[in-house]
């Protein structure tokens, strides 16, 4: 069966490029973002203070310390990981994460900052890491 496409547009204001939304079977293929919502996205690396189990979750996961420097502080997240990463894996592993979006209940905790990967099929997760050390805090850009 050929997936239909439904496309629509959007010009609300005159410095913002048309917004072209393709649909296929009912998922987002691509959405553009303009240049300056994309520089709100704060992406920063921290490397990992503590890794848990976290029971409590409705699908597998860990419960995470992630310390991003002086400026930001650490921070908690809760990433369903456990299929690629141990917990031995995971502490001192630097990894990429936005910090900026709003604190999410995840289970029990609260969730206050997204860890960034590649999500494979079965949702098989592969984190983002600098490749070599680096500070912590740093942005991404």
């Amino acid at each position: 069966m050929k997936p239909q496409k439904i496309a629509a547009q959007s010009t609300t204001r005159r410095d913002t490029p048309k917004v072209k939304l393709y649909i296929s079977n009912l998922k987002l293929i691509s959405m553009n973002l303009t240049w300056k919502e994309f520089e709100r996205v704060e992406m920063r690396v921290g490397t990992v203070v503590t890794a848990r189990d976290y029971p409590e979750a409705q699908n597998p996961a860990y419960r995470l310390t992630i310390d991003f420097g002086a400026q930001i502080g650490i921070l908690k997240s809760s990433a369903q990981i456990t299929a690629r990463y141990s917990l031995a894996d995971l502490e001192g592993k630097q990894v990429i994460a936005v910090v900026n979006f709003p604190k999410k209940q995840i289970g029990k905790m609260m969730s206050e900052c997204l860890i960034l990967g590649s999500v494979g099929a079965e949702n098989d997760i592969v984190l983002l890491s600098p490749d070599f050390k680096v500070k912590n805090g740093l942005r991404i850009g």
